[in-house]
């Protein structure tokens, strides 16, 4: 199921926020009915891969509940173990078993058969979700349930079950026990969606268009101008198909109480390729820290750990988006510019100058979304080859002129919106309300721009049917 689906807006939804208010106030039962939904939500597409979340949650429940007990320190280690075994294991019998076995057939020249398992969506995210748990507990930030019904919710919860952000254990561990939805939270997360679901079904589905015609051709026979159209378009498009998802599974946890971790930061306002990780997919980067870098010593014990430490976590980085020599390709891509960044100065030399570090980080980031996107390295040379006319390619193409003409305004609309606008707005907002002032005029103006854009939304919705989600895919 979609959250910009009409399915969902305007029978689901409405029907869980009825039944969670009206029905019970009783937190546990609360719980159950928001477990029952997610459930409900996940099995929509897929039925069957409900029982490989079943397993994953009670596997991590029976792992968080045995490393509380007072064992000693090898025995937590092999149960540890164990854990990231059976979650690790999860992703690579159905992710990465048909990517591995076809990869040592043309190595060793091997007629293994090759597996083709159906990808449970969003499998690698709710496979995180169960390490968190089990480590945030052995670290004793939190305690672990008791009831493998709260394990369920923690892992299954709807809102960023199948494309995050990624919620650790530790950060909602209080409100999956006891919480309370405000009327400020309530309006915050209406408001919030609305913003995702317009990001996603405004701007994001017609950059799918554009770049999905670009990369639809064979990479060395696009024109110079039709490859920079698609690649910007790209570039647009992922940023507010992932971050409009992560605006209403924000807003859609705060409709029942529950206060996500941001996870986009406009990131193409970005001086440095660190900077834009540190903006982009905060909860993964985040996590990939606390779990991984500062476990194998993070920036302890010289330079030269530093720098391996770093390439392990930007090759895991590209290994946990998808099975492809592409993305682990980017991976190591975006982790040799951090790198030189840290190890170079060259960092601190771009933040003081905004317009050449801007030029400079979003370059390396148009042409990482373009091997991000392709679906082979070859692709991506060829691709990239042809936006500098490489191929020969020159000329102004009917196509690229027809696309240019018909989404010139949608193009000035993406560019605009990844300005912080609406932060700034709001920032206003507060600040004259705080100081006493009269805001009414713009809280009707806000009231006004949000019903418009779900109006807009719902219009588009209703219309089309063209409506993926990228992250779906990992």
């Amino acid at each position: 199921m979609l959250f910009s689906s009409t399915f969902f807006l305007f029978f689901f939804l409405p029907l869980l926020i009825l039944l969670y208010y009206r029905f019970t106030k009783e937190h546990s039962k609360r719980n159950r009915l928001l477990l029952v939904f997610s459930l409900i939500f996940y099995a929509w597409g897929e039925p069957l891969f409900v029982f490989v979340m079943a397993g994953c949650i009670l596997a991590n429940y029976w792992f968080a509940r045995e490393i509380e007990l007072d064992y000693s320190h090898d025995k937590k280690k092999y149960i540890l173990i164990l854990m990231l075994s059976f979650n690790l294991g999860l992703l690579a019998v159905f992710k990465y078993a048909g990517f591995i076995v076809g990869n040592l057939n043309s190595l060793f020249s091997l007629e293994l058969g090759v597996p083709h398992i159906a990808l449970p969506i969003g499998i690698s995210f709710f496979t995180f979700q169960g390490i968190s748990y089990v480590i945030d507990v052995h670290r004793k930030k939190a305690e672990a349930f008791k009831n493998p019904f709260d394990v369920g919710l923690y892992i299954s919860f709807f809102p960023q079950l199948i494309a995050g952000p990624i919620v650790r254990y530790e950060t909602i561990a209080k409100e999956l026990r006891q919480r309370n939805a405000t009327e400020d939270d309530f309006v915050q997360g209406t408001s919030r969606f609305i913003l995702g679901i317009a990001k996603k079904v405004i701007l994001a589905n017609q950059f799918a268009l554009i770049a999905d015609k670009a990369y639809s051709f064979p990479a060395d026979s696009v024109s110079l101008m039709l490859a920079w159209m698609g690649a910007i378009a790209y570039t647009l498009q992922i940023y507010f198909d992932f971050s409009g998802y992560s605006d209403m599974a924000i807003g859609l946890g705060k409709l029942f109480g529950f206060h996500f971790p941001e996870n986009f930061n406009h990131p193409y306002m970005a001086k440095s390729i660190s900077d834009f990780w540190r903006r982009w997919h905060i909860s993964l980067g985040s996590w990939f820290r606390d779990y991984v870098y500062i476990p194998l010593g993070g920036s302890r014990g010289g330079k030269l750990i530093q720098l391996r430490n770093i390439a392990v976590v930007w090759l895991c980085t590209g290994i946990w988006h998808g099975a492809n020599w592409t993305f682990i390709v980017w991976g190591i891509y975006f982790g040799t510019f951090i790198i030189i960044e840290k190890f170079t100065g060259l960092e601190k030399i771009l933040q003081k100058s905004k317009v050449l570090g801007h030029i400079y980080t979003m370059t390396i980031v148009i042409f990482g979304w373009v091997l991000f996107r392709s679906e082979s390295i070859t692709y991506a040379v060829d691709f990239i080859k042809s936006m500098f006319a490489m191929n020969g390619q020159f000329a102004l193409e009917p196509i690229a002129m027809l696309y240019l003409h018909d989404y010139r305004f949608v193009y000035v609309a993406g560019i605009i919106a990844c300005f912080p606008l609406i932060s700034m707005a709001m920032s206003r907002y507060h600040k004259r309300q705080n100081a006493g002032e009269n805001v009414i005029a713009m809280e009707i103006s806000f009231i006004s721009v949000l019903t418009l854009l779900f109006m807009v939304s719902a219009a588009y919705l209703i219309k089309g049917t063209y409506n993926p989600f990228i992250y779906f895919n990992f």
